[in-house]
């Protein structure tokens, strides 16, 4: 299927691309592989920085990032500097995009400190509140923190980041130091964009979300041992983000073929660009190419008695994505 993808010698620019790989927004949805759809924009590759990045993006278990080794053979390969790869794959980020309702595409480039790269692209649920909606920067940044990743390096973005991500992306970089790469522009420090934050420090917690840490919790019911999508989601809460709420959460979603996705509660100083731990799991599973209607078990671990509860977004959003899917909610304590 590659060979035949990048056998192809015609041009094709970036808005035929992205007209080419389905405007409704579920451009990675069609039941192919990664390379049938990304044939246009690797197209803009050498012939072998092309085969790595289609090897890399229909891997089975590809989740969004880009090793650090894979990245460097990359830019070798291109005869590029890290941020201008970051620029590069700005087009094959933007094929993750899902925009039932803006039709709007927004790619993202995060850079970890481990060198590794991270795909975000945004994500609309329709029939859903605007305010259900991941950006760009939040999906990269939400692939990063799940992978571990100890602080962010340089993020890269299709157009100067909305004030919504500049104030999520100080909860990950409090100092204001990261670069935001645009093309056709220098970098600029995030603090240039965002004078005069709200900080995390301005309600005491001076480390910021990353790197991430864990908790125990104790479950109330169920044993996480002896089911898969329960265990996910446990690992997910403990490893969660919520230093305001104390209500740590998170979520696993089960598809079709057995396999499962969880996401973690990253919360912000800001409150409102909280990212939900339901749309950190659907951004995984979205990276490994599967749809909505493929979603079987949603499984949601919280805090009982905390601030918040995730537990009436969560079903209210399944009701639009995936009415069929089995929900439960397993309440959970803090150890020690």
């Amino acid at each position: 299927m590659f060979d035949e993808i990048i056998g192809r010698r015609e041009a094709l620019g970036r808005r035929q691309a992205l007209v080419m790989f389905g405007a409704s927004g579920f451009a990675l949805m069609a039941g192919h592989g990664a390379g049938g759809q990304i044939g246009g924009p690797i197209q803009n590759f050498t012939m072998g920085a092309q085969k790595l990045l289609a090897k890399i993006l229909d891997a089975p278990d590809f989740g969004g990032r880009i090793r650090k080794a894979e990245a460097a053979q990359i830019e070798k390969l291109e005869g590029k500097t890290g941020n201008q790869l970051m620029l590069e794959l700005l087009p094959v980020a933007q094929l993750y995009s899902l925009p039932p309702i803006s039709n709007y595409r927004v790619g993202a480039v995060v850079r970890g400190s481990s060198g590794s790269l991270y795909l975000g692209a945004n994500l609309e649920l329709a029939g859903q509140p605007l305010g259900s909606a991941v950006h760009a920067e939040q999906a990269g940044c939400s692939i990063a923190y799940m992978y571990g990743e100890s602080g962010l390096d340089a993020i890269a973005v299709t157009a100067a980041p909305c004030g919504h991500c500049r104030q999520f992306l100080e909860e990950l970089s409090p100092s204001g130091e990261l670069p935001v790469v645009i093309s056709g522009k220098e970098p600029v420090a995030l603090k240039a964009l965002l004078p005069s934050a709200f900080s995390p420090r301005d309600l005491g917690n001076s480390a910021g979300a990353l790197p991430p840490s864990r908790v125990a919790i104790a479950l109330n019911g169920g044993k996480a041992a002896e089911d898969t999508s329960l265990k996910k989601a446990l690992e997910a809460a403990c490893r969660a983000y919520a230093p305001y709420s104390k209500a740590r959460s998170g979520v696993a979603l089960v598809t079709a073929d057995g396999s499962a996705y969880s996401g973690s509660y990253i919360e912000n100083v800001a409150f409102n660009p909280s990212l939900p731990p339901l749309q950190a799991a659907l951004i995984s599973m979205i990276r490994a190419r599967k749809n909505f209607g493929e979603i079987r078990e949603v499984t949601l671990v919280e805090l009982d008695g905390a601030a918040i509860s995730q537990k009436a977004v969560v079903e209210a959003t399944l009701n639009s994505i995936a009415p069929k899917a089995r929900f439960r909610r397993v309440g959970g304590r803090l150890e020690g």
